[in-house]
C-alpha cells in the first residue's frame, strides 16, 4: 500500500509540474516535443500523438511510428517504464532529455526556446515550480473545505508525553506538558518541536507535577536529535482504556470488558498505555494481576498469559480520549487558510534543509524508500492528500535551487543573461546540464544508498 501511494502521488506530482512547463511554453508559441510520464530509455509503454484530427497511438514501442515524425510541430504524449520521475522536451532547450548542443539547428527557429525573449523563458522554467506549490495550496485549501483541521492542543493531553531518549538525556521527563518556548506560549507540538530543533531555542517551559519548570536547551540540540536517528520527538501518554478483545483474548476470559481502565500490573502503578508496555515486557507464560476500574469501582483481575506475552485487548483510540479541537472552513475561508499552510510549510522546510549541510542532517538523507515510509501502511485519503501537499511543496524548492540540471539553474542562467546582457552558449549549457545531471545520479544513488543501510542495519 505504500508503494501504491508513493507512485500514484509522485506521479501526480511529476504531472502537474512538466504541465507547467508545457503551458507557459504553448502559450509563448514554443513547441513542446515530447511529454512523459516516467522515463522511458529503451523503450516506452505508451506513445501518442493528436494529427489529421485524432489520436494516434502506439503501446510498448522501441522508437515512435515514422508518422510521427511528419508531425513535429504536435506534441508525443508517452508513459515510460522507469518510475522516477518525467520530463517536458522543449523545442531548442538544453535540459534532461536533450544534453547536446550538436543536436540543435545552428540557426535558433522561431518555434524553439532559444529564440523566445529572456522573460518568457524564465516563465517556462520557473512553470514547473509555480504549480508544484499552486498544487499545493490548492490540495490543502480542499482538505480544509472538505475535512477542516482537527489539531490536539499540547495541554489537553492531560498525562503529557514520553519523550524520545535523546529529549531525556537534556533535561526533559516523561510526563512533562510543554507550555512555551522562551517564556511564550505554544499549542500544538508540531509548533514546539519546530521551535526547538529550528529556531535556535534556548528554553522550553513544561509543566511537570502540577510545577511549572525550565529546560535549557543545548545549541547542537538538532544535530543530537538526527543523530539519534529517532522517529518522534514526544508521543501523548495515554490511559490503557480497553476498546476491544482480540479473538481468544486472555483479558476477556478473565472476565474484563470494554470500557475497562487498566491502572496497574501486579501492584505495579500503570497510569499510561507505555508504562503498561514496559512492565509487561518480558513475562510471557507468567499469571500476572491487572488493577483496573470499572463504573469508577476499583477491581482485579487475574490473567495467565501465553507465549506471546499479551492480554489480546486493544488500546483505545488517544484521540478518542482527548479533546481536539475542529475548525471547519468554507470555501471562501479554505483558500487563504490554504494558501497561509502552504506559505508556512514551504518555511519550514527550508528551515530545516539547512540541517542537509551538517554531518548528522546528511547521514539522514533518505530516497524512495524514506519518502514511501511516510505513507500509512492502510489507506488513508487524508493522509495520502496532505502528504502529496507537503511533497509538492518540497519538489518546488528542490527544484528551484541553483544547480544546472534542476530548474532553477536555468533560472540562473537566464537570470545573468537579464543582468549581464550576455547569453551564456550552447556548448557551455551543455556541458554545466552534463554537470548537473552527475551530481543529480551521485545525490540520488548517495540518498537511496542509506535507505538500503538503514534497511540492511534493522535486518542484520
Amino acid at each position: 500500500m505504500k508503494i501504491l501511494a508513493l507512485i500514484l502521488s509522485l506521479s501526480f506530482l511529476v504531472f502537474i509540474h512538466e504541465l507547467g512547463h508545457f503551458m507557459f511554453a504553448r502559450l509563448f508559441k514554443t513547441r513542446v516535443e515530447q511529454f512523459y510520464l516516467f522515463f522511458n530509455p529503451y523503450f516506452s509503454l505508451l506513445r501518442a500523438k493528436k494529427f489529421d484530427g485524432k489520436w494516434h497511438l502506439c503501446f510498448f514501442s522501441r522508437q515512435a511510428p515514422e508518422e510521427f515524425s511528419q508531425h513535429p510541430e504536435k506534441t508525443e504524449w508517452g508513459i515510460g517504464w522507469l518510475p522516477l520521475g518525467g520530463y517536458c522536451s522543449i523545442a531548442g532547450m538544453i535540459d534532461e532529455s536533450n544534453t547536446s548542443a550538436d543536436s540543435l539547428p545552428a540557426e535558433p527557429q522561431p518555434w524553439e526556446y532559444r529564440s523566445k525573449k529572456a522573460w518568457q523563458r524564465l516563465l517556462i522554467v520557473l512553470g514547473g515550480v509555480l504549480m508544484n506549490f499552486i498544487g499545493a495550496i490548492v490540495i490543502f485549501s480542499a482538505m480544509l473545505f472538505v475535512w477542516g483541521k482537527e489539531t490536539l492542543p499540547i495541554q489537553n493531553v492531560t498525562q503529557g508525553y514520553d519523550y524520545t531518549e535523546t529529549a531525556l538525556k537534556n533535561g526533559f521527563q516523561n510526563g512533562d506538558i510543554i507550555v512555551g518556548i522562551d517564556g511564550k506560549p505554544v499549542t500544538q507540538l508540531s509548533d514546539a518541536l519546530e521551535q526547538i530543533l529550528l529556531d535556535n531555542t534556548k528554553q522550553v517551559n513544561v509543566i511537570r507535577d502540577g510545577k511549572k519548570h525550565n529546560i535549557d536547551i543545548p545549541k547542537d540540540f538538532a544535530k543530537q536529535m538526527l543523530a539519534s536517528q529517532a522517529t518522534q520527538f514526544a508521543t501523548p501518554r495515554f490511559p490503557f482504556v480497553i476498546d476491544n478483545f482480540a479473538i481468544g483474548s486472555a483479558a476477556e476470559k478473565a472476565g474484563m470488558k470494554v470500557g475497562d481502565s487498566i491502572t496497574a500490573l501486579n501492584g505495579v502503578a500503570t497510569p499510561s498505555f507505555s508504562d503498561f508496555v514496559k512492565e509487561i515486557a518480558n513475562k510471557q507464560g507468567q499469571e500476572i494481576e491487572l488493577t483496573f476500574y470499572r463504573s469508577g469501582k476499583e477491581q482485579t483481575a487475574r490473567i495467565a498469559l501465553g507465549a506471546d506475552g499479551k492480554i489480546g485487548a486493544v488500546c483505545k483510540n488517544p484521540a478518542l480520549i482527548y479533546k481536539t479541537e475542529k475548525t471547519e472552513y468554507n470555501i471562501f475561508e479554505s483558500v487563504p487558510a490554504g494558501i497561509v499552510q502552504g506559505c508556512e510549510t514551504l518555511t519550514s522546510y527550508v528551515k530545516q534543509f539547512k540541517l542537509v549541510f551538517t554531518k548528522e542532517g546528511a547521514s539522514q538523507l533518505g530516497g524512495f524508500g524514506a519518502i514511501g515510509s511516510m505513507f500509512p501502511s492502510e489507506w488513508n485519503w487524508i493522509m495520502f492528500w496532505n502528504m502529496t501537499a507537503f511533497l509538492s511543496i518540497i519538489l518546488a524548492f528542490m527544484n528551484i535551487l541553483p544547480i544546472p540540471a534542476l530548474d532553477g539553474g536555468h533560472v540562473m542562467f537566464v537570470l545573468w543573461e537579464m543582468i549581464t546582457g550576455r547569453k551564456p552558449g550552447e556548448k557551455f549549457l551543455a556541458r554545466a546540464q552534463t554537470i548537473g545531471m552527475i551530481l543529480l545520479f551521485t545525490l540520488l544513488i548517495y540518498a537511496n544508498g542509506n535507505d538500503l543501510y538503514r534497511w540492511l542495519s534493522s535486518k542484520f
